[in-house]
């Protein structure tokens, strides 16, 4: 992916990226996810990390659009999101839910979870299974070891909805995921 993608409105890039791939070549292997799912966090969003201003845990999402924002929460899962917006703003796009396509048995190993549509149904479980650390918590996504590719051709019906998971300004439709598919967190 090139760097100008990341230069485009946050909801377009959040609606372009389902059904793009997510890959990560690590030294245990090659992991690759189609994104199925995805919700934006804007600027003006009381759920944005960023919505009460820059600190060293959101940092990153203020930073160059294409990069990581990898987080800490709950206490005990990391999720992965993509720094849209321009440089200074504070937005991103979380990444809630990926379809397997390569490196499957070290998803299982990583996950100790068979199951094939539960291996990245949800933002902790697709960073557990493609073996994201929050070492990549902002770095680039337009080369490797982990990056967008926008390699599939495939006809889809993409949903829009309200999100999920969250309190404050659920109701807001900036969560897509394509029609259908097994591997959605939640339909």
């Amino acid at each position: 992916m090139r760097k100008e993608f990341f230069k485009k409105d946050t909801k377009s890039i959040e609606q372009s990226l389902v059904v793009m791939y997510l890959i990560h070549e690590s030294p245990e292997g090659k992991t690759v996810g189609k994104i199925v799912e995805t919700e934006a966090y804007l600027f003006n969003d009381p759920a944005a990390h960023s919505f009460r201003g820059k600190t060293q845990r959101n940092a990153p999402m203020f930073g160059k659009p294409g990069r990581a924002y990898v987080y800490f929460t709950y206490g005990m899962h990391y999720c992965f999101n993509i720094v849209t917006g321009k440089e200074g703003i504070g937005e991103a796009v979380l990444i809630r839910a990926l379809e397997p396509i390569e490196g499957i048995g070290l998803m299982k190993k990583r996950r100790k979870q068979e199951d094939l549509s539960r291996l990245c149904n949800g933002p902790a479980k697709l960073v557990q299974a493609m073996g994201i650390t929050k070492n990549y918590n902002n770095i680039s996504l337009v080369k490797r070891p982990l990056y967008i590719e926008d390699k599939n051709k495939e006809n889809f019906c993409i949903v829009r909805k309200s999100r999920i998971g969250i309190s404050l300004a659920k109701s807001k439709l900036l969560r897509f995921y394509i029609k259908g598919n097994i591997f959605v967190s939640k339909r």
